[in-house]
Parts: C-alpha cells; sequence; structure tokens
C-alpha cells in the first residue's frame, strides 16, 4: 500500500486506532497491570507501548529526528483511565505531526530507530502493522481472564463459520 498523499492514510489509521480502542477499554481495571509471565507485557505495557512507541518513535522519525520512545511502564500512566488518556493524547499529537506531512514528505527517507533508512509512506505502514501485532497481543491477554472483547469487524467466528456454512449449501 503506497501512498502519495497524508489525508487517505490518516482516514485508515483512525478505523485501525478505532478498534484497537475498542479493545483497549475492556481491560478491567484489576487486571491492567496483570502479567501472563515474568518479563511479558502486561495489558498496560501494551497499551503504553503502541502509544508511547507510535509519538515517540514514528512521530519523530518521520520529522527526521531520532527516536525518543520512553518505555511502556505505570510511570507514563497509572490506572485505567490515565492509560486511556495517555493513549488519546499520544495519538491526538501523532496525528497533529502526520498531517503537516506533504506528499514529497512521504517520499523522503527517515532513518529508523534501527537505523534503516527507509522511505516515509513505508515507515508509517508498519507503524500500523505495529499497532495491529499488539492489538492481537491484547485480545489474547483479555481471552486469558475471560473478558468479553468486541469482534474484530463485526462478526465473532462462530458466526463468520455459520454464514459461511450456509452459503455453502445453497450454492
Amino acid at each position: 500500500m503506497e501512498f502519495s498523499e497524508i489525508s487517505p492514510f490518516l482516514e485508515y489509521f483512525e478505523r485501525v486506532r478505532g478498534r484497537t480502542r475498542a479493545v483497549a477499554e475492556c481491560v478491567p481495571e484489576e487486571h491492567l497491570e496483570w502479567r501472563p509471565a515474568e518479563g511479558r507485557f502486561s495489558p498496560g505495557d501494551l497499551i503504553r507501548h503502541v502509544a508511547a512507541a507510535e509519538r515517540w518513535m514514528w512521530g519523530e522519525n518521520v520529522q527526521f529526528r531520532p527516536s525518543r520512545y520512553p518505555g511502556h511502564g505505570p510511570e507514563l500512566a497509572s490506572g485505567k483511565q490515565a492509560v486511556l488518556a495517555y493513549m488519546d493524547q499520544a495519538h491526538a499529537e501523532t496525528v497533529a505531526i502526520l498531517s503537516t506531512l506533504e506528499p514529497e514528505q512521504l517520499d523522503l527517507r527517515c532513518e529508523t530507530v534501527g537505523g534503516i533508512e527507509m522511505r516515509v509512506w513505508k515507515w508509517l505502514r508498519l507503524m500500523v502493522e505495529h499497532q495491529i501485532h499488539h492489538r492481537g497481543q491484547l485480545y489474547e491477554l483479555l481471552g486469558q481472564i475471560g473478558v468479553e472483547v468486541p469482534p474484530l469487524y463485526g462478526l465473532t467466528e462462530p458466526q463468520v463459520r455459520e454464514r459461511s456454512l450456509d452459503s455453502l449449501w445453497r450454492v
């Protein structure tokens, strides 16, 4: 998905973020810092990580600056409402930065935190992949503690299967 203007990307990014935000809202306060094992991300860590990486890594790199990623710990935001507010604030700041990108800037090369030079539009595409990856982890953690989560695209897996089987028999 190459893009030459930022506005279509931002529309897509907002839809992706909306789905991630909906899952983040499902985290029970009492499980925000629960970890499935020592050294693993908690739900709160995942939410803070997505927010911090988006703003302080991607948001900086696309301005041709080095990463300023501060980590993902509770020192950034503690408690469910503060974590969600941190996520929202980081996202708003990132979108404000991205909104200033001109078409010619999207084709310039920025240096990633890994030291790789990459076209800005490609680096932004990886930002979305990063978020989706961590959203999947959040779904898994919530499943482990028995929390109901919204279906990703409006249907649950059993509903997809049922509708798929129904259509098979009508062919």
